[in-house]
């Protein structure tokens, strides 16, 4: 039988559930396709969305002899097929190729298509679920327009959640008695996922619970069917890195509470290794010399975690969020070594001053005889000046001392030994 996401997939624009940004009246995809005129387009976002439905909806709009290859399994030789039906009778009011999860092409396979889209006789519309100024080959995207399309608000979704049932209780021909709050709920769940959140509905119509009168489709079945569906959450696609990401910017801004919420949606899809190693970052990274025991602390609540395992983890590791969210935070070091490292790509590996050199007897005609270094232990304070970088950089700094009261203290003692005031 054919799934239930195609049995009930809109036919026209004004059936598809969300992606209101893109389709509503005048807004800008809409008039395109209005138009009648297809440009090269990509459509971005993740799965269950509706960008198959909406390059589905053009392709019935348009004369175009239409070709459909999804990328994890297209190879160069399907692409010259629909190459070598430019020009034919079949083709003559055009190709309009639809590739599906484009990504999955490599470069030479991308590359095929850039001379036959350029010049108008195959009009592309590819799909992605990642960011398509990665995924996707520079010179056949720069020829592109991309339209994100986004994770579907629950309300819409509940519009196609009511069609849904309805299309089951036809096919099945009989009525379902469907409990207040199961639709919301699978609507909820889904996480924007249109096509998961079909899946539900056939799980759930498969699993009610059969009366003389009728099926029930009860709300503790349905949470039980949708129980993990509202967590979007792929381990090798953005979202993984939006996720990290936000984690990441929630410390650095003192937000422990977004902190916690962020650090619980990465401990529910079980990715421990990927939050415990963006802590150890975070402590150098942001919070850094205002506090330094903040890298000890973190890799032992690290430690602990990975040794205790889930869901014992989540402990340690809000402990660790919490501690670096309302910890002072300092990039200084950060910045330090990024401009050093500047320097390093710019000038190159220079030359070490003679008297830090680990030699101790110089050349024949050497301008400079003996080591000449200064021990700084045998001087008071245990400091003594000479130069330390190599001549062309000598008076460069990188490293400037925080605001906070643990990188003043170090000023502070900096200054002494430097005999300032």
């Amino acid at each position: 039988m054919t799934p239930l996401a195609d049995r009930i997939r809109p036919k026209n624009l004004d059936e598809v559930v969300g992606q209101k940004h893109l389709l509503a009246k005048n807004k800008p995809l809409r008039k395109i396709i209005e138009s009648g005129h297809i440009p090269n387009m990509i459509f971005y976002g993740v799965s269950g969305v509706g960008k198959t439905t909406v390059a589905s909806i053009i392709a019935q709009q348009t004369n175009m002899k239409l070709h459909i290859l999804n990328g994890t399994q297209a190879s160069v030789a399907d692409i010259k097929a629909i190459i070598s039906e430019i020009g034919t009778f079949a083709s003559m009011n055009g190709i309009l190729l639809y590739l599906d999860e484009i990504q999955y092409l490599n470069k030479k396979q991308q590359q095929s298509l850039l001379a036959y889209i350029e010049n108008g006789d195959i009009t592309l519309i590819a799909s992605t679920t990642e960011n398509p100024y990665f995924a996707v080959y520079h010179a056949l995207i720069s020829r592109c327009t991309v339209f994100e399309f986004k994770p579907v608000d629950s309300q819409e979704i509940e519009k196609a959640v009511a069609r849904a049932f309805q299309e089951i209780a036809t096919a099945q021909g009989h009525e379902f008695l469907i409990q207040e709050e199961v639709i919301p709920h699978i609507a909820q769940g889904s996480g924007g996922d249109v096509r998961k959140a079909m899946n539900a509905c056939e799980l759930c119509a498969l699993s009610a619970e059969q009366t003389e009168q009728n099926f029930i489709i009860s709300l503790e079945l349905a949470k039980a069917l949708t129980q993990r569906s509202n967590m979007r959450y792929d381990r090798d696609g953005d979202s993984h890195y939006d996720i990290l990401s936000a984690l990441q910017k929630s410390i650095r801004g003192s937000d422990e509470n977004a902190a916690l919420h962020y650090t619980a949606r990465l401990l529910q899809a079980g990715d421990l290794i990927s939050l415990t190693r963006r802590l150890l970052v975070i402590a150098s990274e942001d919070i850094g010399l205002a506090y330094p025991m903040a890298v000890p602390v973190v890799k032992a609540c690290v430690e602990n975690a990975l040794q205790l395992g889930l869901p014992e983890a989540r402990i340690p590791i809000a402990e660790a969020v919490i501690l670096l969210a309302t910890a002072p935070k300092s990039n200084s070091a950060y910045l330090a070594i990024d401009s050093a490292i500047a320097d390093l790509e710019k000038f190159g590996a220079l030359e070490i001053p003679r008297h830090l050199q680990n030699q101790h007897f110089d050349g024949v005609g050497a301008s400079i005889s003996g080591q000449n270094y200064l021990y700084p232990h045998v001087y008071p304070n245990h400091y003594v000046k000479q130069q330390y970088l190599p001549d062309k950089i000598k008076h460069h700094v990188y490293y400037q001392f925080g605001k906070n009261k643990q990188e003043q203290s170090a000023l502070q003692y900096r200054n002494k030994i430097l005999g300032k005031k």
